[in-house]
């Protein structure tokens, strides 16, 4: 998905790992970011929930982009149609609850993105791609989550991955990997950096023990339910927000105490080593690399191609203004749980 905001703010993510020791009462300390909401173009425009990037924590892991959506009504809003735009430096990751999407990209590859199935592109050097709501769906709900490459591979190779993972039971919870491993479940698919992304399913009443790696910052996004961190300094998380924990633990024990079906997305990975900056769909580091690649996007460079077989009216997303001033630091302060 683009980040279709017209003003896109610069965020230099620099990282500084902190322990995730826990307080003097052997609680783990939950950081919890709470969502705000973005319009996704238009008048009729899809609105998403964006926990990452944002002041308090730009980064979990290599995990730098976080947009949640949905249930959306596309008779109403119109569903999802963003026409061909740019990434450089990141992975996108495709993950949907319900409904259909696709996805076309200037490697030629032409795939549908389904619920339960994991889509992810490497930008690398460059690459464009599209994303459309199909004509059948009729609720679109999902998230849109990008990987920041590290300095040694943010120039490879354009790439593209599917797996469907299977759903393995563990208790009354249900849980789809799609990358990294828990719960004895592991995605053949490869990062550039240690990293962990799953969907788990806990019913009312039930909870979940996760034996995690103590190297790795975690989040646990909330798309349904209300979920308690067992042991922790805050209550149940709500629909929308996410709770960071930070390295250190290996044990994190996840609670449905409500009423209804909880659905919570799992997002780790190893503290990212670089000071990155994002600015609308490309990350980079620094003003001069975002500088030139707006350019030669706008140039219709050979860099990034041209998607085929799109049909919307707009064959090329303008690229939005840069600010005035040189895109400049934003600190990344990891939290402590």
């Amino acid at each position: 998905m683009s980040n279709l905001e017209a003003h896109p703010a610069e965020i230099d993510c620099q990282t500084e790992a902190e322990n995730a020791d826990p307080d003097h009462d052997g609680s783990l300390r939950v950081e919890v970011l709470t969502a705000r909401d973005v319009p996704l173009g238009g008048p009729r425009a899809m609105t998403v929930h964006r926990t990452l990037p944002q002041r308090e924590r730009s980064l979990i892991g290599a995990w730098c982009f976080a947009d949640h959506y949905g249930p959306d009504d596309v008779s109403a809003t119109g569903g999802m149609d963003v026409p061909p735009h740019p990434h450089i430096g990141l992975q996108t990751v495709s993950w949907l609850f319900t409904g259909e999407i696709e996805h076309r990209d200037t490697m030629g590859n032409h795939a549908m993105v389904r619920p339960g199935e994991l889509n992810l592109m490497t930008s690398g050097h460059g690459i464009a791609h599209t994303e459309v709501s199909t004509p059948d769906t009729t609720v679109l709900h999902g998230v849109q989550l990008w990987v920041a490459l590290p300095a040694g591979a943010a120039n490879t190779a354009r790439d593209f991955a599917h797996y469907a993972p299977p759903a393995i039971t563990v208790g009354d919870v249900t849980a789809l990997v799609f990358l990294g491993t828990l719960l004895g479940s592991t995605s053949p698919v490869e990062t550039f950096t240690p990293l962990l992304g799953a969907e788990l399913r806990i019913p009312p009443g039930a909870d979940v023990t996760l034996d995690v790696d103590p190297g790795f910052e975690h989040g646990f996004l909330i798309d349904s339910g209300r979920v308690e961190i067992v042991d922790s300094t805050t209550g149940p998380l709500e629909r929308t927000e996410l709770g960071y924990v930070g390295v250190g633990a290996e044990t994190i024990v996840l609670a449905n105490r409500g009423d209804d079906d909880a659905r919570v997305i799992v997002l780790g990975g190893a503290p990212f080593d670089d000071d990155i900056i994002m600015w609308w769909n490309f990350v980079g580091r620094s003003h001069e690399e975002i500088v030139l690649a707006r350019e030669e996007w706008m140039a219709h460079s050979e860099r990034f191609g041209q998607v085929q077989g799109y049909t919307g009216e707009v064959q090329h997303l303008p690229a939005p203004t840069l600010p005035g001033t040189r895109l400049r630091a934003r600190e990344n302060t990891p939290g402590r749980a």
